[in-house]
This record gives C-alpha cells, sequence and structure tokens, in this order.
C-alpha cells in the first residue's frame, strides 16, 4: 500500500538489457530480474491500423512484457485504483503487465511491430474482455474475507 491506502502499482517499466558493437545491437530477455517469470509463448501485432485498439482486457492469470520492437504506441493500464498511459517506442524498453490489469493499446505509428511475452500459452478463458467482469472481479478479490493460514500437523506413526 501508498501513503494514501492504495495498492501499488503493479505494472512496471521494464529495461532490457543492451549489448552494442560495430555488427549492431543485441537485446536479450531470460526471465528474473528483467521479467519476473519464464515466457511459455511469444506473438507480435503488426499491420495494425492508424484508428485501431488492441488488448482491451485483463489476464486473469499470466503475466506479459509488451514491447514495442519498432515503431511505437500507447499503452494504458488499469489496475483497478488508477490509469496512467506510457509510450513504447524503444525495443530496450517494455511494461511488465502481471495478471488482472486492463490494458489498452493504441496510436499505433505505421510499421509499428508489438511483441509479447507472456507467462502461459494462450487460453480462451483466461481473459476477462468486459470491463465491468474485470472489476467485479476486483471487486470479489478486494472483498472476500482472507482464509485462515493453514496449520501443519505432523503424522506421529
Amino acid at each position: 500500500m501508498n501513503t494514501h491506502g492504495e495498492p501499488l502499482k503493479p505494472y512496471r517499466i521494464v529495461t532490457i538489457p543492451r549489448f552494442n558493437d560495430s555488427r549492431g545491437t543485441l537485446s536479450a530477455i531470460e526471465g528474473d530480474p528483467v521479467i519476473p517469470f519464464v515466457p511459455a509463448r511469444f506473438f507480435y501485432i503488426y499491420g495494425v491500423g492508424e484508428k485501431a485498439v488492441r488488448g482491451c482486457h485483463a489476464l486473469k492469470r499470466t503475466e506479459e512484457l509488451i514491447i514495442a520492437l519498432s515503431g511505437s504506441f500507447t499503452i494504458t493500464v488499469d489496475d483497478g485504483y488508477s490509469k496512467a498511459d506510457f509510450l513504447l517506442n524503444r525495443p530496450h524498453q517494455g511494461i511488465y503487465i502481471p495478471p488482472l490489469v486492463w490494458h489498452e493499446l493504441r496510436n499505433f505509428e505505421p510499421g509499428t511491430v508489438c511483441g509479447v511475452l507472456a507467462s502461459k500459452p494462450y487460453d480462451s478463458d483466461g481473459y476477462y474482455r468486459n470491463y465491468e467482469e474485470f472489476r467485479d472481479a476486483l471487486n470479489k478479490r478486494t472483498t472476500q474475507p482472507k482464509r485462515p493460514a493453514i496449520e501443519s500437523t505432523t503424522d506421529s506413526h
């Protein structure tokens, strides 16, 4: 929690290591500390129309790292408490999106390629595609009573 009693922002900008020499630049993502998950899927989005909006969902259990591999776009993230816009326009920076963060991608520059690393394979049931369902899931998550810890017992046999 921050000083205003709100949850800390779970999303964050990530800097991807770069290695430069006379042949060009290489960037590599190998899990921690760059991203807190082992990628299980990579996909990329391109050929997006000028007015198109992509994303428009929150993932239930999947984490993502979203990168502008070339070109630029704006991503809006919404953790249920606040919204923020980020311009992604460098291939050595991305944004980490944990589960239960609504996100929308827009303002794609012509020729943009957006790369996404995901922690789980595609699952069509793993999405909240309706904003109200997403908000309801957040409200249920924060209003349910915490379960007591289960005490471990030792079998004396």
